[in-house]
């Protein structure tokens, strides 16, 4: 004979039995205990009011000066120049006793002469270095334009490019005017000729 478990077949009704019970003291929970609701509070914030504030435009002001206005001449009875005076009246007599300006500066006309063989210096063209010159540290090159005759003698001579207020000058013209040359020669023939020196000064 097979045996039934107690259990086994009453298993549905106590299934339904619990959840009866459940349900039941869940409802129960609910009436007995209040409710709490949870309420949220927010501070109120201060409202900031904001003022607007209207800023005059700055004014720039011109400080320019006008434009001067241009001169009207004014007729007047009392003018010195008569209005029937004619060319002829004028005396222009007086104009010619005016300064009149100074006539240019008339130096030695050079005149180029032809050569064959150019003028050469039978001696080292050496001059005296001015003492202010040593003293200021000053150099420079002078080229002196020189006349050397026939017979290789310097007549003339002419500062084509010097160093002025130094003494540099003086000194050159005065080295080559103390320098015998071999004069120029044209076809066999000595001639005076113009010829260009350059003079060299240096500090050593």
């Amino acid at each position: 004979m097979e045996v039934i478990n107690p259990l086994k077949s009453k298993y549905p009704i106590i299934v339904r039995l619990t959840i009866l019970i459940g349900i039941f003291c869940i409802i129960l929970n609910f009436l007995i205990f209040p409710r709490f609701i949870n309420t949220v509070e927010f501070d109120e914030a201060e409202q900031v009011i904001i003022e607007n504030i209207d800023i005059p435009q700055t004014q720039q002001i011109d400080n320019t000066p006008p434009p001067a206005r241009p001169s009207i001449p004014v007729p007047s009875d009392d003018e010195d120049i008569a209005d029937d005076l004619t060319l002829d009246e004028l005396d222009f007599d007086d104009f010619s006793n005016m300064d009149a300006p100074p006539p240019p500066p008339s130096g030695p006309k050079v005149v180029f002469i032809p050569y064959d063989d150019p003028p050469v210096a039978m001696s080292p063209i050496r001059p005296k270095y001015p003492e202010i010159a040593q003293e200021a540290g000053i150099e420079g090159v002078v080229v002196v334009q020189a006349f050397i005759d026939e017979k290789g003698r310097v007549k003339e001579t002419i500062i084509l490019k010097g160093v002025p207020n130094t003494g540099l000058d003086e000194a050159a013209m005065e080295a080559i005017r103390s320098t015998r040359f071999r004069p120029a020669k044209q076809r066999e023939r000595s001639v005076g000729v113009w010829i260009s020196i350059p003079v060299n000064f240096r500090l050593k």
